[in-house]
């Protein structure tokens, strides 16, 4: 005997679940997205938006107002081709400043978005100590504005670790964060695990040039398990604050130490010589 599995013919009065429920589905989202504007106005007028330096009143989130826009001081062209510092005549793309030329930095390129005063120094300190972790997209949009190149070149990202103590009472690794951030805005790996800071050190804030490269020699390694990770590629290394160096200069010496080809700094502000 042979069975037929022709579908039975569809009557009027037949339902399709499924036929329904799309339409339902997308009148729903419609909705939704209708809302999503009376949502945003009503946060608006509950919590409306102030600006990120002094607190003013502005139209949008996470943004300054024009008088602190205009106290920022970016960092951009003419600079040193290594370090970054602001030149005031534009003598040519590749030409050096004398601080790269007597005493050679260990890491390739240095690049910063803004010099490290007045508003920019409030930011970073609100991200670092007053628990302000939303600040951290707009800086490192910032950041890689100001890249000059470094992000579309390197084949992973790497933040200016914590010790875990450290790390424990502060809760948070401002770096880190603004690491996250770039390299989502940029495309690139964020390598979270692959530098680690092995023994505690002193706070840098307060210590002359000397002290701060002794306080930090040796006290960054990259762990056995990321060796492989490291080795063969060219990295960012980020951090919120470029001083004299001495942090990032140790950090990148275990990074070239476990086989990265090069390594590049990035960081949101950059103390100049006369501000250190």
């Amino acid at each position: 005997m042979v069975l037929s599995l022709r579908a039975r013919p569809r009557n009027a009065g037949d339902s399709d679940a499924g036929g329904t429920a799309r339409p339902v589905l997308t009148r729903t989202r419609a909705a939704a997205q209708r809302l999503r504007p009376v949502g945003r106005g009503l946060l608006d007028l509950l919590f409306p938006p102030v600006c990120v330096g002094c607190s003013r009143l502005i139209a949008k989130p996470h943004a300054l107002c024009p008088v602190c826009w205009s106290g920022l001081r970016f960092l951009e062209r003419p600079y040193c081709a290594v370090l970054g510092l602001p030149f005031v005549h534009d003598l040519g793309d590749a030409i050096l400043s004398p601080e790269a030329i007597a005493d050679p930095p260990v890491f390739q390129r240095l690049r910063s978005a803004v010099v490290h005063e007045g508003v920019a120094r409030h930011l970073v300190h609100a991200l670092k100590y007053a628990d302000r972790g939303d600040l951290a997209p707009m800086m490192a949009g910032w950041m890689v504005r100001a890249s000059d190149g470094l992000l579309a070149e390197c084949d992973g990202v790497v933040a200016v670790p914590l010790h875990r103590f450290r790390l424990w009472r502060r809760r948070f690794n401002q770096s880190a964060d603004l690491a996250r951030h770039v390299a989502a805005l940029s495309g690139r790996p964020y390598l979270a695990d692959a530098l680690v800071r092995q023994r505690r050190t002193q706070r840098q804030v307060g210590l002359g040039a000397r002290a701060r490269v002794e306080n930090v020699r040796g006290a960054f390694q990259v762990p056995d398990g990321q060796r492989m990770v490291v080795a063969g590629k060219r990295l960012v290394l980020i951090d919120d604050v470029y001083t004299t160096g001495a942090t990032v200069a140790a950090a990148t010496r275990a990074l070239l130490k476990a086989g990265a080809v090069s390594v590049s700094v990035l960081t949101f502000a950059r103390a100049l010589p006369d501000h250190i």
